[in-house]
């Protein structure tokens, strides 16, 4: 039994649980880049595009646009999970054990299983190939999330294995972890994409389920150690788009130790709700929306003011 957990515990370093890998990626750093999409997070934003990232397990995801309703499924799961209803294929979550069958049997892929196990020679194999993008455009590999930082046996693999290749590493996290995770991985990587979504812990801990002390604490270290870091700041209308919250955000960052951080701006959108619906869970955005053009203007001339250079998405 001990040997079987062992086992298992060593598995775990060389594998990872993936729910997208995204060629010729232009928005998750420099150049032309491959993003790996690692499962699993321990922030809960209401906000979050990527609500299928949250569960550190694979989750079903059901399209009824797709269904056809041949059955394929309902046919082969040993579980009796699913079953054909007037409104598609209906899953009882207390039965499914997310086995994939119904998912490998779908002619149109109404049904998805999003999460699976990766290891680092399969992902490498997949980068390798990208090598020529990578060196014509200055790009590289982003390793997002979820949260990669969760899983940081298997991302420090990922990122020593990338440096033996020379190429150009970029972590994209929220920065809740321990300050030896980063520091260690910082050691590793290139640049960090660091979301840095609010400053007032109490407001932050209602929109995400977590404080800031941990995140703020960590991306002052990080600074400290001479790491490379580009500020993503996610700009949610009435939440944290306050000449108050950006000001205090600005009076932060030029504070940081090093050379003056970049700011990128990322307004709100709505492509979570579509996810939301396939995941069979209720999207209530509570009216959530971006900022108007003018009030990015505004924003963007705040950071400005602190000569903190901005850029927009």
């Amino acid at each position: 039994m001990f040997d079987a957990l062992k086992k298992n515990e060593e598995s775990q370093k060389y594998s990872g649980l993936v729910f997208d890998i995204k060629r010729f990626a232009i928005n998750d750093g420099p150049g032309i880049r491959t993003t790996v999409f690692l499962k699993g997070c321990p922030l809960s934003c209401i906000w979050c595009h990527n609500p299928e990232s949250r569960s550190p397990k694979p989750d079903k995801m059901y399209s009824a646009a797709k269904c056809i309703g041949c059955q394929k499924c309902v046919e082969v799961c040993s579980k009796d999970a699913c079953t054909l209803t007037a409104d598609g294929i209906v899953t009882n979550k207390d039965l499914c054990i997310v086995c994939g069958d119904c998912a490998d049997n779908c002619p149109t892929k109404a049904t998805e299983i999003s999460g699976h196990p990766e290891s680092v020679e399969n992902i490498m194999r997949i980068l390798e190939n990208e090598i020529a993008f990578f060196d014509e455009s200055g790009g590289g590999v982003t390793f997002s999330g979820g949260e990669p930082l969760m899983f940081p046996n298997f991302l420090i693999m990922l990122l020593d294995a990338c440096g033996d290749k020379g190429i150009h590493r970029t972590v994209d996290t929220s920065g809740f972890t321990k300050m030896e995770t980063i520091l260690d991985v910082a050691k590793r990587t290139d640049l960090f994409l660091y979301d840095l979504k609010m400053m007032d812990p109490i407001k932050h801990k209602i929109y995400t389920g977590v404080s800031t002390e941990i995140i703020l604490h960590n991306l002052i270290e990080l600074a400290e150690s001479g790491a490379n870091i580009q500020i993503r700041i996610p700009l949610i209308k009435d939440i944290n788009d306050s000449e108050e919250d950006i000001i205090e955000a600005a009076m932060f960052i030029n504070k940081l130790a090093g050379e003056k951080k970049h700011v990128e701006l990322l307004a709100y959108h709505n492509i979570a709700e579509h996810k939301h619906q396939k995941l069979g869970q209720e999207y209530n955005s509570n009216g959530l929306a971006a900022p108007s053009s003018e009030k990015l203007k505004e924003i963007s001339s705040i950071f400005k003011t602190y000569d903190i250079p901005v850029l927009q998405s």
